[in-house]
């Protein structure tokens, strides 16, 4: 029995000490940085949206309010809809100012818009297989690549997000639809909870 004991120890340091000679800084960060906004439980930013339809740009600023499942976004730019406030719960949003909406259209296929984006974001950095990720601006900026694990490079809907590798704040993010850049959201004075 004490020689099978110690085979299992031995074992189990061995297999320990194997994953974390294969494992880079970037890596351990990405999922020190997946681990923190999994426990996250609300947050808060300001963000500059430019939604890319092809032949049309759109480009919004609001602040962002994510508190559980609800996230809340207030416009403040362009001026013609500052104001108008989004809450999205779960799949449903409402639109509320004065009878005001802003209606865009999808980008893609699965229902992503311009209100939807800044949760897809959050979603990505939470749970999103990530497929790459890398130390940028002189190990100042953790960027994390995410996709489908199946897919091929350039093809469904991929994200990009970026982190201040000290704070972790998200600073930026991307969204592409079959290789093309649909969502740029640059995030400013992100703080969690």
């Amino acid at each position: 029995m004490r020689k099978r004991w110690i085979c299992v120890l031995m074992t189990t340091l061995l297999l320990s000490g194997c994953g974390q000679a294969g494992v880079s800084e970037a890596e351990e960060l990405a999922l020190a940085v997946r681990g923190e906004y999994l426990a996250m439980d609300r947050c808060a930013a300001r963000a500059a949206i430019t939604a890319d339809y092809g032949q049309r740009v759109y480009q919004y600023e609001l602040a962002v309010t994510a508190t559980g499942e609800e996230t809340t976004l207030t416009l403040s730019a362009p001026d013609t809809v500052a104001g108008l406030t989004a809450r999205l719960v779960g799949e449903e949003s409402l639109l509320e100012f004065d009878g005001v909406s802003v209606e865009t259209g999808p980008l893609d296929g699965s229902g992503l818009t311009p209100v939807s984006a800044v949760p897809a974001l959050l979603a990505a950095a939470r749970s999103g297989y990530i497929t790459a990720c890398a130390l940028e601006e002189d190990s100042t900026v953790l960027r994390m690549d995410c996709g489908d694990p199946t897919g091929s490079p350039g093809t469904g809907t991929e994200t990009v997000l970026w982190f201040d590798a000290a704070t972790h704040a998200l600073t930026r993010g991307e969204i592409s639809v079959d290789g093309f850049r649909v969502i740029l959201c640059e995030f400013s004075g992100f703080t969690a909870g």
